[in-house]
C-alpha cells in the first residue's frame, strides 16, 4: 500500500517532490502524478515539506503535523561566525538546578538534528541527583585508577586527572554539573554513536539560547563502553541499550571575553 496521498486538484506536477526524495521512492507519472516506485521509504518527510501546492500528503509525515515555514531564517555570516566561536566548553557551573522544562526542550531540538538514512535511534537518560552524580564521578574514576594500575595505553591520558581528584577532591569527570544527558541507543544499532554526535552538537549550540552551558563528557562515555560494571550498576540502564555520549548541562558560573582560536586551517584542494 502506498504512503503517498495526491489532492490532484492542487498538484501541478511540478516533480519536485520526486527530485528531492533521498531514496527514490517517490516517480512521476505520464500524467504528472507522484506515485509510490515500490523502493523503501526513510519518513524523512521532504516531499511533503517542499510541496508548493500543499498537495501531497504521508502517511508517516503527515502534512497535518508540519509548520508552515514562510521563509527560512539566515544569520547573516558575521553574527554566524561570532555565535559560533563564542560556544566553549562549560566545566564550572553554578549550583542553581536548571529545569526540567529547558532540558527538554534542549532534547526536544536534538532529535530534530540529521542523521544517516532518517535512522534516528537515540535516546536520553537524564540524571540530577546529587548523590547519583557523585557516584558516578566515583566509579568513573574507579575505573581510570585500574587502568593506571594495569598500565593501559589509556592511562598516561587519566594519571594528571586522577592524582589531582585524590589530592583534592575536586570533580574532574562531572565538573560539579547540576545535570548530566546521557545518550543511548539500541546495541544493535550501528549508526547509535554516530547519530548521537549529530544530536548532541544540537543540543550544545542550542544551549546558549537558554543560557545554559555544556560540555561533553567523554571520559564517563569511554568508561562506560568499555562495559566497567561498577559504573554500569550505577546508571542501571535496560540490558538493550549501551551508552553512546553525554554532556553536562548547566548554568555557567562565568562568562568569557574573548572568542575561540583553534590551529590554523589546513586545505587541500584537487
Amino acid at each position: 500500500m502506498s504512503l503517498l496521498t495526491v489532492d490532484r486538484k492542487k498538484c501541478i506536477g511540478c516533480g519536485i517532490c520526486a527530485e528531492v526524495c533521498p531514496k527514490n521512492y517517490i516517480r512521476i507519472t505520464e500524467e504528472g502524478i507522484p506515485v509510490d516506485a515500490g523502493v523503501a521509504c526513510i519518513t524523512c518527510g521532504h516531499c511533503v515539506a517542499i510541496c508548493p501546492q500543499a498537495a501531497l500528503d504521508h502517511a508517516h509525515a503527515p502534512l497535518t503535523s508540519q509548520v508552515l515555514l514562510d521563509k527560512t531564517p539566515v544569520l547573516n555570516a558575521e553574527t554566524a561566525e561570532s555565535f559560533l566561536r563564542g560556544r566553549r566548553s562549560i566545566r564550572l557551573y553554578k549550583e542553581e538546578a536548571v529545569p526540567k522544562s529547558k532540558i527538554l526542550k534542549l532534547l526536544d531540538i536534538a532529535r530534530l538534528a540529521p542523521t544517516g538514512n532518517n535512522t534516528q535511534g537515540v535516546q536520553y537518560l537524564v540524571i540530577d541527583n546529587k548523590d547519583t552524580l557523585q557516584a558516578i564521578t566515583q566509579a568513573t574514576v574507579a575505573w581510570m585508577d585500574k587502568a593506571i594500575a594495569l598500565r593501559e595505553p589509556s592511562a598516561a591520558h587519566f594519571a594528571g586527572l586522577v592524582e589531582h581528584y585524590h589530592k583534592t577532591g575536586q570533580d574532574v569527570i562531572l565538573r560539579n554539573t547540576p545535570c548530566f544527558i546521557l545518550a543511548l541507543a539500541e546495541k544493535s544499532f550501528t549508526r547509535g554513536r554516530d547519530n548521537t554526535h549529530f544530536s548532541l552538537a544540537y543540543a550544545e549550540l542550542f544551549a546558549p539560547s537558554l543560557a545554559l552551558g555544556t560540555c561533553w563528557a567523554g571520559l564517563v562515555e569511554a568508561c562506560a563502553r568499555s562495559d566497567y560494571q561498577p559504573l554500569l550498576k550505577v546508571l542501571d540502564i535496560p540490558e538493550e541499550l549501551i551508552v553512546t555520549g553525554g554532556i553536562m548541562v548547566g548554568y555557567p558560573k562565568y562568562s568569557y571575553k574573548r572568542l575561540v582560536d583553534r590551529s590554523p586551517l589546513k586545505v587541500t584542494w584537487r
